[in-house]
């Protein structure tokens, strides 16, 4: 009987694969190290060896989900698809005059990101549609031929199509797109008014160019990845994370892949909303930390905050303007430079520092054996006893500690401290890090980070967890079951989902409110059919309206969840529940509304979501017993007293329900470890979660 789900996460240190038994109620997991050269291997080689070892047979996979962060490196590394551009005349070179703004208003050698298109593969073809939607000047299809034959011979494999107010009316780009395929039939072609149909001409055409950067990627990789998963003799559907928490079917996610940047760490979000609704912690700052990077969610209310609009391939790493604005729906969330194979270094001023930079999976750090010799959080982790040797991300990968003091010995020196309190310095500086970038980003939200308990996922989250916390002000810490490979079990818990936008750009008072509600509808539609093609016909579909909103005059917008239609029944009540939604949020987000101003709608949205899974999940270890979890005994260093000392260490698999643990303790599992400082107490709770108490 076909029973169990997987899901496969890969990371850039580690690919997490986990099965879930739908029947039992129990997962497994697996980690292994991400093959950055060729992904699919580590996943094939993960399968099989967590299939192996817990005895389950291929044909039994009844659902696959998939999360990867191949084309978000594709675009920071700028190892996409040869890309052209075509667009209206006189518009050839938006991707460069971008907008008015300086990310470092004193920097007198600023540098912006270089276009994924150089200029001369950005051509301009005759034709031009107004805002209204009306054809000024008819698309000329000779030129368009000539620009297509043009950039093919320059080597040109996928082809972008921006057209000025294509959002309005998309006649003129669906008629460039059936001329160049007749064509030129293996040319890849993104339309903007698919990829992101909305008003404001650079953001939308730096999100359909990157569309089409990385489209002929993912078109290969997806296509690879499903016949090498129906090689082991998985029949099961496929289905990709979306970076908006959701799930599709492979054909929508080969259409518009750029949908795909932020699965992976979208997966992390909905699992500590998930986990966090387990301990009734509905307001949870959603803390993973893997091997290359931490990202940190807020979750509000039971549900992650949805972002429209982020940026891919900053300049500067953690400056807002440095990089390319791409225009989707996703989790919203930060991403820190902070992961266990940070490296760690010495300034000219003689301060350490840790990170951005990352040891990856090759080398990776010093002391996984292979060819690394730089410091990192791993190798700090590891001298400071945190870690044991033998069950290492659950003995897939060995590692000496012998490799990561000989590592930390020249900071050691350079600083004139011993080895040991250099690592404490590694993993103090690393959780400052973290911290202070959590901080901002609560307090940039209205927030204060105390008010917030912190979800620990990931194989660093809760080795670094309670001690972020502390700093953050935070005095209660969750740690779910499985916690190491949470956002592959994210996957597992991730409805079916699909976004939808469109620019209406109205004033309230001029409102067609049928018109409205007929724009609503043709979205809802669109989406509905994609999520049908995903889930059972059984399953029930929710949509959500929001709109994009200000006040007339102002530059950028609100974006505001909407009642339920129908609008067009009762314009008066319709008009008065849009007004008061919009001054709510306004007020809300900016602590004054004006006592005037008429309000205007720029673009609409509907998000439409049903459940895959029949059931809610239900994640048991499967492994817990009665018997005593103390395993031991380890030397470890306690940084609130600045010595190692002899700490208990238990098993978190024999934890039985209601079993309290005082720290200074560390409690291991096959993918993490949470390490509780003097003072904590933590307990298991019925749901499987542990909560720390700091």
């Amino acid at each position: 009987m076909a029973n169990f789900a997987l899901g496969i996460d890969i990371g850039g240190t580690f690919t997490d694969i986990v099965v879930y038994d739908a029947v039992r109620g129990t997962s497994a997991a697996h980690k292994e190290l991400t093959t950055p050269e060729a992904p699919h291997r580590g996943v094939i080689s993960g399968i099989q060896k967590l299939f192996g070892a817990e005895s389950i047979a291929c044909k039994d996979v009844s659902r696959v989900v998939h999360a990867t962060t191949l084309f978000t490196n594709a675009l920071i590394e700028r190892k996409g698809a040869p890309t052209g551009l075509i667009t209206t005349a006189g518009f050839r070179d938006t991707l460069e005059l971008r907008r008015e703004h300086k990310y470092e208003l004193y920097n007198l050698f600023m540098e912006l990101p270089r276009p994924l298109v150089r200029r001369s593969l950005r051509l301009e073809v005759p034709e031009r549609i107004g805002p209204d939607g009306k054809v000024e000047l008819p698309l000329d299809v000779d030129a368009l031929l000539a620009a297509a034959a043009k950039l093919k011979a320059e080597g040109v494999t996928s082809l972008a199509v921006a057209f000025l107010h294509a959002y309005a009316n998309a006649t003129h780009e669906a008629q460039a797109r059936e001329v160049i395929q007749a064509r030129h039939p293996e040319l890849f072609v993104s339309l903007s008014s698919e990829v992101a149909p909305q008003i404001r001409e650079y953001e939308r055409t730096s999100t359909t160019v990157a569309n089409a950067y990385i489209k002929p990627l993912a078109d290969s990789y997806l296509d690879l990845m499903s016949r090498e998963i129906a090689g082991l003799g998985i029949k099961a559907p496929l289905f990709m994370m979306l970076s908006n928490g959701g799930l599709t079917h492979i054909d929508e996610a080969k259409r518009v892949p750029i949908q795909l940047l932020e699965s992976g760490p979208a997966a992390g979000a909905l699992a500590g909303s998930t986990f966090g609704l387990r301990s009734k912690a509905r307001d949870v700052l959603a803390f993973d930390m893997g091997g290359t990077t931490a990202k940190l969610a807020m979750v509000e209310g039971g549900a992650p905050l949805i972002a429209y609009q982020f940026e891919a391939g900053r300049q500067q790493r953690f400056m807002e303007g440095s990089g390319l604005p791409i225009n989707i729906s996703t989790i919203e969330l930060i991403e820190i430079g902070a992961g266990g194979g940070s490296i760690a270094t010495i300034d000219a001023l003689g301060l350490l520092k840790v990170g951005p930079e990352s040891a990856g999976a090759a080398p990776g750090p010093a002391c996984y054996q292979r060819g690394g010799t730089a410091p990192t959080v791993t190798d700090a982790n590891l001298v400071l006893g945190y870690l044991d040797a033998a069950t290492f991300a659950g003995g897939t990968v060995p590692i000496d500690a012998a490799l990561a003091c000989a590592a930390i010995e020249p900071l050691a020196k350079q600083s004139k401290l011993s080895i040991e309190e250099t690592a404490w310095g590694i993993h103090s500086v690393v959780n400052e890090n973290m911290a202070a970038a959590a901080r901002v980003h609560v307090a940039e939200r209205g927030h204060h980070a105390g008010d917030f308990a912190l979800l620990a996922t990931g194989g660093g989250g809760p080795l670094h967890g309670c001690e972020v916390a502390r700093r953050l002000g935070i005095q209660r810490v969750i740690c779910p079951p499985s916690a190491g490979v949470a956002s592959a079990l994210g996957l597992l818990m991730a409805p079916a989902r699909i976004d939808r936008v469109a620019t209406v750009a109205c004033r309230l008072g001029d409102m067609n409110w049928r018109a409205f509600e007929n724009a609503y509808v043709k979205l809802e539609r669109e989406a509905g059919a994609v999520i049908t093609k995903t889930v059972a016909k059984r399953a029930k579909v929710t949509v959500v309206r929001s709109a994009d909103m200000r006040f007339v005059g102002q530059g950028f917008e609100l974006v505001v969840a909407l009642p339920a239609g129908p609008y067009h029944t009762n314009a008066k009540r319709s008009a008065t529940a849009l007004r008061e939604a919009f001054t709510a949020v306004y007020g809300k987000t900016f602590g004054h509304v004006p006592p005037v101003g008429e309000i205007e709608i720029i673009n609409i949205r509907v998000a439409v979501s049903a459940q895959v899974a029949a059931g809610e999940l239900k994640v048991a270890s499967g492994k817990r017993g009665g018997v005593n979890a103390l395993k031991g005994k380890r030397k470890a260093w306690v940084g609130a007293r600045g010595r190692f000392e002899l700490l208990p260490v238990y098993d978190r698999y024999r934890l039985a329900i209601g079993a309290a643990v005082r720290g200074p303790a560390i409690v291991e599992e096959d993918s993490t470890t949470l390490i509780l400082p003097p003072g904590a107490v933590a307990k298991v709770e019925r749901s499987g979660n542990i909560v720390v108490l700091l």
